[in-house]
C-alpha cells in the first residue's frame, strides 16, 4: 500500500555505462543473475520505454541539461586524453582548464544544471565517479554545474582504464597509491588472445580498482549526509570496455558455455550490482532507507566488448558482412552474442537503432514506489531534471525538454508522455511516439533518407513503413526538423565536435572515435 509522501526524499542516481537491458536478469539476462539490480525491480518500478542517446556524451549532457541532443549548440565535445599532459608534467593544470573554457562552448549565464534543481530546495549534491561532461572537464565546470561534492575522473580516456593514478576530489588532484601506470591501467582489449590475457592480468602497476574507490566515497557520503537532504549522482564506469576485472565473479566462473573473456565482461556488469547493493544496505543500516529513492539506468545501449574471431562481432555479421546500418544492421544472433545483451533489439551502441538507445530505468522508494511494478510509459534520461523539479515543488527551468513522470512513480503506469522522445545518432536523427512510431533520418552518408517503424509490432525494427504511410512521414519529418532547429546535421555528432589548437583531434592521447 501506498502512503501520502510527506518529506522531500534523498535522491540517488546511479547511471551505468554502455550496460546494455539484457545484460540484467531482471530484462531477462539467463547466464547469470544480478540480485542487487534486480532488487529496485522487485522493490520498485521497471520502465520498458526509457531512451537515452546513442552514445556517452551526449546522454550526460542531454542529461545534466535537461534537453535532447538534436539541438544546434547547447553544448560541445571537448577532447579526451588532455589530463594525461597534467599529469607528465607538459601543461599546468589552470592552464589546461583555461584550454578547455577557451575552446569549449560556455553556458549562458541562466543556464540551469540538474544539480542547480535539488540545491533550490536546500539539498547537498554530489557526484562520485566517472565525468560528467564532454570528454574532458574542469572544476570550474563541475562546480558551474551545481555539485557541493564530487570526486572522480575529470577526463574521459582516463575512464578507459581503472586503476587511476590520480582522481579529482573537489578540485585536486589526489593520487592513488598503487596505481602507477599514466593510462589508468588499460587494458588492450578489443580482442581475446594470449598476450591480451597476460597483460590485463599483470597487476605489478595496478593496485586499486576504481569502483572500489567510489564505493568507499559513496558510503562515506551518506554516512555524513544522513541528517541532511541529498541529491548524490554516481556515474559508474562499468561495464564499458576495455575488459578488466580484479577477479572473474563466483558466480559465472564454472559456466561451461561462457569464454574467459565472457566471463570477465559478465563480472564487470556483477560488480556494478554488488555497488547497487552495498549502497542499499547502507541506507538500511543509516535508517534512511524510506526517504531515499534510489533511480538506476544506463546512459547508451549495449556494447559488445568481449569480440572474439568467430563469436561475437559488433559491426559485422558471423559470415563477416558488414553492416550498413540501413538495410542490414546488428542482432545478437547474426553476430554471436551469446549474452544477447541488447534484450533481442536491433543495433548497438553508436547507432540510433533501438538496441543503441533504449535503456534500463528502475525506480526504488519503499512505501511510495509500488513494488514489483513496469509501465509502458515512454521516458527520455533528459526527463530527470522536469521529474526532479516536480518532486521538490519547484517549477522546470526555461528552455528544457524534458517531462516529468513524477505521475508513472507515484501509480499512474498508464501515463503518456505527451511529446515524442528526440535523440540523435550517428547517421542522423530519429523520433518516437508515444503510439510507437519512429522515425529515422539519415543526414550522413544518404541526405535525407528516412525510414518509419512501428515498434509495438515490429521489435526488431525490420518492416520500413515509409512507403506506405507517406503523411505522417511528412508529418513526423517536419516535427523532427523543428527540434533539430532547421538542420538535421545538429542530430549528428559531427557538429559538437570542437578542435584544440596544436592538438591532433585523434592523435595518440585520445582513442575516442565515432565508429563501434
Amino acid at each position: 500500500m501506498l502512503i501520502a509522501m510527506t518529506d522531500k526524499p534523498n535522491v540517488i542516481f546511479i547511471y551505468a555505462d554502455d550496460l546494455g537491458r539484457g545484460m540484467l536478469s531482471c530484462y531477462g539476462q539467463r547466464f547469470f543473475q544480478t540480485p542487487n539490480i534486480d532488487r529496485l525491480a522487485n522493490e520498485g518500478m521497471r520502465f520498458n520505454n526509457a531512451y537515452g542517446c546513442s552514445f556517452c556524451a551526449p546522454a550526460r549532457a542531454s542529461m545534466i541539461t535537461g534537453t535532447h541532443d538534436c539541438h544546434r549548440g547547447g553544448w560541445t565535445y571537448s577532447k579526451g586524453g588532455v589530463y594525461r599532459r597534467v599529469a607528465e608534467g607538459r601543461m599546468e593544470l589552470d592552464e589546461l582548464s583555461e584550454l578547455i573554457h577557451t575552446i569549449s562552448l560556455n553556458p549562458d549565464a541562466h543556464e540551469t544544471f540538474l544539480a542547480q534543481v535539488p540545491k533550490q530546495a536546500g539539498y547537498i549534491t554530489g557526484q562520485i565517479g566517472k565525468l560528467e561532461w564532454g570528454f574532458a572537464t574542469t572544476d570550474r565546470e563541475v562546480r558551474r554545474h551545481g555539485w557541493d561534492y564530487h570526486y572522480g575522473y575529470y577526463d574521459h580516456v582516463d575512464c578507459h582504464g581503472f586503476y587511476p593514478p590520480y582522481l579529482f576530489e573537489n578540485g585536486d588532484m589526489i593520487s592513488i597509491k598503487g596505481n602507477t601506470r599514466l593510462d589508468c591501467g588499460k587494458s588492450k582489449g578489443g580482442n581475446e588472445s594470449d598476450e591480451n590475457k597476460e597483460e590485463r592480468w599483470d597487476r605489478s602497476e595496478r593496485k586499486v580498482y576504481s569502483q572500489d574507490l567510489f564505493d568507499d566515497k559513496i558510503i562515506s557520503f551518506l554516512q555524513e549526509n544522513r541528517d541532511n537532504p541529498f541529491f548524490l549522482y554516481h556515474p559508474s564506469q562499468l561495464p564499458h570496455g576495455p575488459i578488466i576485472i580484479p577477479e572473474v565473479h563466483p558466480s559465472v566462473k564454472d559456466i561451461a558455455e561462457l569464454t574467459d573473456y565472457e566471463k570477465e565482461y559478465a563480472s564487470m556488469v556483477l560488480r556494478l550490482d554488488e555497488t547497487v547493493g552495498k549502497i542499499l544496505d547502507e541506507l538500511e543500516r543509516l535508517g534512511i532507507d524510506d526517504k531515499t529513492m534510489v533511480m538506476f539506468c544506463s546512459d547508451n545501449g549495449h556494447a559488445t566488448y568481449y569480440r572474439q574471431e568467430g563469436r561475437c562481432y559488433s559491426g559485422q555479421d558471423l559470415q563477416g558482412n558488414v553492416y550498413d546500418n540501413i538495410e542490414t544492421k546488428f542482432t545478437s544472433e547474426a553476430s554471436g552474442d551469446i549474452f544477447n545483451g541488447n534484450d533481442g533489439l536491433s543495433g548497438l551502441k553508436f547507432t540510433n537503432w533501438e538496441g543503441g538507445v533504449r535503456l534500463p530505468f528502475l525506480a526504488r522508494w519503499p512505501r511510495q514506489i509500488e513494488a514489483n511494478s513496469s509501465t509502458e510509459r515512454m521516458i527520455a534520461n533528459y526527463d530527470l531534471m522536469a521529474t526532479l523539479a516536480d518532486l521538490l515543488g519547484l517549477p522546470l527551468p526555461d528552455n528544457k525538454d524534458g517531462i516529468s513522470y513524477l505521475n508513472t512513480l507515484r501509480g499512474n503506469k498508464d501515463a503518456k508522455r505527451g511529446e515524442p522522445v528526440i535523440f540523435a545518432g550517428q547517421m542522423g536523427p530519429s523520433l518516437v511516439t508515444d503510439d510507437g512510431w519512429k522515425l529515422r533520418q539519415t543526414t550522413i552518408p544518404k541526405v535525407n533518407m528516412y525510414q518509419l517503424y512501428h515498434l509495438p509490432s515490429d521489435y526488431t525494427e525490420d518492416n520500413n513503413r515509409v512507403f506506405e504511410e507517406r503523411e505522417l512521414v511528412e508529418q513526423l519529418c517536419t516535427r523532427l526538423l523543428f527540434e533539430c532547429d532547421g538542420n538535421f546535421m545538429n542530430g549528428t555528432p559531427a557538429t559538437h565536435n570542437v578542435w584544440y589548437p596544436g592538438i591532433n583531434y585523434f592523435g595518440p592521447e585520445c582513442d575516442w572515435q565515432l565508429a563501434p
